[in-house]
């Protein structure tokens, strides 16, 4: 099968990137985080989003994490891989680099340092995807980039290139904007939700296909999944509701969010620490106690890691 043949559905977490307490990538953690998605039956994994704070890895770190992680999963999913980056001929590097390292497909920014025009925006997205042979989602997340991609803009994309084939939408109100792509696309764009998940259950009543949340709760997003599949609305939106304030504490501002994601990972033996890299921050006491009362009741696999084993 070709790469530009590969079909993207389902649930892909967002890989954390564990750190030791002093703060260097944890090989042995980051090879337990994997083998706890693919324990959850995650239909995929993807590196290097922004919930893998990719933008405090070193080059060297982020081709260490590839390696490891390309050596865990051996074939066993796809993995999409974050390429975006502050400008054009860094984005194509970065992009021919991913493919190379064993990406089965990239998830792109657009250039989120200096806000682009659309012409820039295009020219930036053509020469990535005329750079590499394997599927591109176009990463809609103005909240963490600062840059909105326009729907005309990615359908316009989608109409020029033929691997341009996917959307990562987490542009609020995310529900209009899917629907918006859906339709404006006929069909040429398959679209994820993001957010963490925050709209999960009313982006799959859209007509999404997917989701890329953080990677502390797979197993109630690949549950959730199946049970929509399946035609078990109820159930599935039932399920969701319950997971709601956890998914919800998970998108806490003021560069916490990717400690209590890393917390909820630690505190069942899935990763030694919870070391956030600046300018994220840690958590204390108090609000890791929020996060986890959020889980009472609920008992996520991340939490029953160790027993599991």
């Amino acid at each position: 099968m070709k790469h530009t043949q590969i079909k993207l559905e389902g649930v892909y977490p967002i890989l954390a990137t564990p750190f030791t307490s002093t703060g260097e990538v944890d090989e042995r953690s980051l090879r337990e985080l994997v083998r706890f998605q693919l324990a959850a039956k995650v239909d995929g994994i993807a590196l290097f989003g922004n919930a893998s704070e990719m933008y405090a890895l070193l080059d060297k770190e982020r081709e260490f994490i590839a390696e490891v992680v390309v050596d865990e999963v051996k074939g066993k999913v796809p993995l999409v891989f974050g390429s975006g980056h502050t400008g054009l001929e860094g984005a194509v590097q970065l992009s021919k680099w991913a493919q190379r390292a064993g990406a089965d497909a990239l998830m792109v920014l657009p250039p989120y340092m200096i806000k682009p025009d659309g012409k820039r925006m295009f020219e930036y997205f053509a020469a990535i995807s005329q750079a590499v042979d394997i599927p591109i989602m176009l990463q809609d997340a103005p909240i963490a980039s600062g840059v909105s991609i326009p729907v005309g803009t990615m359908v316009q994309l989608a109409k020029s290139f033929e691997n341009i084939t996917y959307v990562k939408v987490e542009a609020p109100p995310t529900t209009v904007k899917i629907t918006e792509v859906i339709e404006q696309s006929e069909g040429r764009l398959t679209v994820f939700g993001g957010l963490n998940g925050m709209y999960y259950y009313e982006e799959l009543c859209r007509g999404a296909k997917g989701i890329m949340p953080a990677c502390e709760f797979p197993d109630a997003c690949v549950q959730i999944y199946q049970l929509f599949t399946a035609g078990q609305h109820e159930a599935a939106r039932e399920l969701f509701y319950k997971y709601l304030p956890f998914i919800r504490i998970g998108t806490i501002a003021g560069g916490y969010a990717m400690a209590v994601h890393k917390e909820v990972l630690k505190a069942g033996g899935v990763i030694e620490s919870a070391y956030v890299r600046n300018p994220n921050a840690p958590i204390d006491d108090l609000l890791r106690r929020e996060v986890l009362e959020t889980l009472e009741g609920l008992n996520p696999l991340a939490l029953n890691w160790n027993r599991s084993e």
